[in-house]
């Protein structure tokens, strides 16, 4: 079965718009997000969030993960079965640690986002293991942001 194509722009922003989002970031989501870093475990700001909404991109806003695919996985970082579209991530071998994992990013921007591992829940049985430092929550009624659009200064 054919996958509907984004309805996103998944075009990377220019390198003196990134560079301008990446100044309103703090330390900690620098860390994490431009330098591959993770955030303690159960210490995010998203791990016991359990409204309705949808997850995105802290640098470049793209839609990741809706609260609908979010489960308690144990494991101390929000973690989520299913993408917002798979074309929103980017999957990326990482040896680091002395084991291999899966690392994820942004499709968008390339910020590191977490990792995904082959131990969720169905349908998908995947879990991807995601920092709070690398996301924003938007309630499913709110307007989402994109701070790539024309006349938009920043996120969040």
């Amino acid at each position: 079965m054919a996958q509907t194509p984004s309805p996103y722009d998944l075009s990377p922003p220019e390198e003196a718009r990134l560079q301008t989002l990446a100044d309103a970031l703090s330390p900690d989501e620098r860390r994490i997000l431009l330098n591959q870093g993770t955030e303690p475990p159960f210490c995010g700001g998203l791990l016991d969030n359990h409204e309705d909404g949808c997850y995105v991109c802290r640098l470049c806003a793209l839609p990741l993960f809706s609260s609908a695919c979010k489960f308690e996985s144990g494991s101390g970082w929000p973690s989520f079965y299913a993408p917002y579209h798979p074309d929103h991530i980017r999957e990326l071998a990482d040896m680091s640690h002395g084991m291999r994992r899966v690392e994820i990013r942004c499709a968008r921007c390339d910020g590191h986002l977490g990792h995904v591992f082959p131990d969720g829940p169905p349908p998908t049985g995947l879990r991807y293991c995601l920092n709070s430092a690398s996301m924003q929550f938007c309630h499913d009624d709110e307007p989402k942001p994109d701070p790539l659009k024309r006349g938009e200064t920043g996120f969040l």
